[in-house]
């Protein structure tokens, strides 16, 4: 099995981004799980602009499959005196794969100071949990991961999970490596296996340079409604101490 630290280290660099191989334990069917191709294109994008601020929004397209070799691409579109845009591609033999842009920003003075998040209110893990790790040949092969199943409603994930080897990574980079690794709150509505497919993904940060504990994160995804073969989701990501760290929204598309 090849980590995220070991596929970021052995990557080929150069002026605009880097190229590297998709290896079978990150795939998910034809395709390169979705966590995987936006932490691979931050990474791109953080390496060709220096000194950037936090963080703070990412906006993913699910173009087409990523899988063997591949070639990132970062470009800067705009930096201003507080907030810089990147765009970050992933292209394969079969074409463009995945377009994201990166926004980050520093923090700014303002008179506005207004937070109605609520903390978690779920432990962590205990010491003696039976965690589940996927099959080595699947890329929920790298993680750790902890169902609430007595908490999460109908059509709800609700799911500790952490990156097995993540030693040496941007926190950033950990953070969406792990923001997708939820299935899509539309399976828990299946009768029988039906393919799905993430289109799209939205994520606003709230807390700067996040961080966790341990590497534990709670994963929550909740869909409202699933029609004529696309579902639209919300999702929502805290630390090991409860605090919202992140929340966005995702579209799926539903084959059956």
């Amino acid at each position: 099995m090849t980590s995220l630290p070991a596929l970021l280290a052995q990557a080929q660099c150069s002026d605009t981004g880097f190229t590297t191989e998709i290896p079978s334990n990150w795939l998910q069917g034809r395709t390169a799980y979705g966590g995987l191709s936006t932490a691979l294109a931050l990474a791109a994008a953080k390496q060709i602009e220096p000194d950037l601020p936090p963080l703070r929004s990412a906006q993913v397209a699910f173009v087409g499959p990523l899988a063997g070799p591949v070639t990132v691409t970062a470009t800067k579109l705009r930096r201003g005196r507080n907030a810089a845009f990147i765009q970050a591609d992933i292209a394969s033999e079969a074409g463009l794969g995945l377009r994201t842009t990166f926004v980050f920003m520093a923090a700014l003075q303002s008179a506005i100071d207004h937070d109605a998040t609520a903390p978690a209110a779920h432990a962590l893990p205990p010491p003696d949990a039976q965690l589940y790790t996927g099959p080595a040949e699947f890329f929920t092969g790298n993680f750790n991961f902890y169902d609430l199943k007595d908490a999460a409603g109908p059509t709800q994930w609700l799911r500790w999970g952490r990156l097995i080897e993540r030693g040496g990574l941007d926190p950033e980079v950990e953070m969406m490596a792990m923001g997708d690794a939820l299935p899509p709150a539309a399976f828990k509505l299946f009768e029988r296996m039906t393919p799905l497919s993430s289109l799209t993904w939205i994520v606003n940060i709230l807390q700067p340079r996040a961080a966790t504990r341990d590497g534990w994160w709670l994963l929550e995804a909740q869909t409202d409604r699933a029609r004529d073969g696309y579902s639209s989701q919300s999702m929502r990501m805290s630390n090991a101490d409860g605090a919202l760290v992140a929340e966005g929204m995702q579209g799926v598309a539903i084959f059956g």
